[in-house]
């Protein structure tokens, strides 16, 4: 299902965009909240520069306020419906899943932005000599 070569890929790993090869941040865990937003300047095997301007990231704002209420709509169903939970109780769940899982969002919304603009290149087509993908 994850393979590389999908933006599936890219965007749940944080991998670059481009190859694939090396993860964009200089942490993998999101939780290491000093580094939530450190990113590598270029990626090592690819040379892809991951701010592509200055405020590139600022996009994935909007990217993140689709992603929150994907999280948010989920804790719904899974409190309320499921779990039988009142309404107080249920917006509470909400609340907390959003403060618990914000450093994800933050980095999926980063991860699906960059993504829009970067596509995928094998090897193969990046080191041909003549610019002709086989």
């Amino acid at each position: 299902m994850l393979k590389k070569g999908t933006k599936l890929y890219s965007i749940l790993t944080g991998s670059c965009p481009r190859c694939h090869e090396e993860h964009m941040y200089e942490n993998k865990n999101p939780y290491t909240f000093g580094k939530l937003f450190k990113m590598h300047e270029r990626c090592s095997h690819c040379g892809l520069k991951y701010k592509i301007e200055p405020s590139f990231f600022y996009g994935s704002m909007y990217v993140s306020y689709g992603v929150g209420v994907a999280f948010a709509v989920a804790a719904f169903v899974i409190s309320f419906l499921f779990l039988g939970l009142n309404l107080v109780n249920t917006f509470i769940a909400i609340v907390a899943t959003l403060v618990v899982f914000m450093p994800i969002i933050i980095r999926l919304s980063r991860n699906i932005w960059i993504n829009f603009f970067i596509k995928y290149e094998p090897q193969e087509l990046r080191e041909a000599p003549d610019g002709i993908s086989q």
